[in-house]
């Protein structure tokens, strides 16, 4: 049986709103750390967050002055985003939009694209999407990547899920080099959780790119 991709949207898409769904909360709240710590100094400007759960991302663009464009292909997980962004008196100053970004994109360019964890369970077409997010910064403009370098030991089920080095990305994005200059290519470490509430730690890279 074949499927077209308005099915692959539509079962994606139900895939994660049943996730969310297991719980009331399924991320912490608070904007990943790598984006506060990449992005903080940045004049701000018109923002895209890509895959953006929950929207602690998104909030804490929006606090620091960015107007943001918030996707996800969760109803449920904007709906839940949609509130924290009411709570935090930001609502004004974020657009939260549906999109399957394999089959649609937000119109226009943005200074900052942020693609923070842009993996799935489903079906993605993880470079075509980072490719028309390079596509999407304005000049002089930032897009910053933010990846898994590794899974940790309690997660069993994405075994087959590539998780791609930061050289890999950038030889992924075909940017111009005469267009493009590298800000960040490294990866990092950061404290997380495991099920039972003790600390690991986790490896992840970032790629930070700026259109000239």
């Amino acid at each position: 049986m074949t499927h077209d991709s308005t099915d692959a949207a539509a079962s994606d898409a139900e895939l994660w709103d049943e996730r969310y769904r297991e719980s009331r909360r399924i991320w912490s709240g608070n904007p990943n750390t790598a984006l506060v710590r990449e992005v903080e100094d940045l004049k701000p400007g018109r923002a895209l967050d890509l895959g953006c759960g929950e929207g602690a991302d998104a909030v804490w663009l929006a606090r620091q002055g960015w107007r943001v464009t918030a996707t996800d292909i969760s109803r449920v997980a904007l709906d839940r985003a949609a509130e924290h962004g009411a709570d935090a008196e930001v609502a004004d100053r974020i657009d939260w939009q549906f999109h399957d970004l394999g089959v649609s994109f937000p119109d226009g360019e943005y200074d900052l694209v942020s693609a923070q964890f842009l993996h799935s369970m489903g079906n993605l077409p993880r470079e075509q999407i980072l490719r028309r997010a390079a596509a999407a910064v304005a000049p002089g403009g930032v897009l910053l990547i933010v990846g898994h370098a590794g899974f940790p030991s309690w997660e069993h089920d994405h075994a087959d899920m590539e998780l791609p080095t930061t050289d890999e990305v950038l030889a992924s994005l075909q940017l111009p080099e005469a267009d493009w200059e590298v800000l960040l290519s490294a990866e990092h470490e950061r404290v997380q959780n495991d099920p039972d509430g003790n600390p690991t730690t986790r490896t992840d890279n970032a790629l930070k790119v700026r259109r000239l």
